[in-house]
């Protein structure tokens, strides 16, 4: 199994991306999420869950990575780590420290745009004004740790070309 965590900042198409390059080659696996919010919200595909039962299955031991952001709780279950595949996570700058530990041959994609862009992709979600969008990005903090061998995807284009790019990355 190769694993490829892809990292980047709100609004920068991680999931579009990624929904292109699994439609180009059925091999990939795409890592389902549990995350702390309702499957309604749209979105990856992933498994909504409580606070109390995310709690419960990471007391469990049935995450192989997991981390907190944006106020919610993210879990990828060892289920969803097929041995023989190249599977991909959508993660987080946070998760990268206890992945490596983990998965010491894990790749770090990141996928990243400008900021304008990042702030139209943001406020065509619709779920924050043009000024929490302005202060999110002002204050994010879009670094990777120093020395972090790095995949880096700019997706400033259309989504085709985006997912080629990315594909090219796991082909790599």
């Amino acid at each position: 199994m190769r694993l490829f965590l892809v990292v980047g900042p709100s609004g920068a198409g991680k999931d579009t991306l990624l929904a292109g390059a699994m439609a180009a080659d059925p091999r990939l696996h795409w890592a389902r999420r549990v995350i702390t919010r309702p499957e309604s919200a749209g979105g990856e595909p992933f498994e909504g869950a409580t606070e109390a039962e995310f709690a419960e299955r990471l007391a469990r031991g049935e995450f192989a990575l997991h981390w907190d952001a944006h106020g919610l709780r993210y879990g990828v279950p060892f289920a969803e780590l097929p041995q023989g595949r190249d599977v991909i996570v959508n993660g987080s700058r946070a998760a990268i420290p206890q992945a490596l530990a983990a998965f010491p041959t894990l790749k770090v994609i990141h996928i990243t745009a400008p900021v304008a862009i990042l702030a139209d992709r943001l406020a065509a979600r619709g779920r924050e004004s043009r000024d929490d969008i302005a202060a999110r990005l002002s204050r994010a903090d879009l670094s990777l740790p120093a020395n972090l061998p790095v995949i880096e995807i700019v997706n400033d284009s259309s989504p085709e070309t985006g997912a080629a790019r990315l594909l090219q990355a796991l082909r790599a």
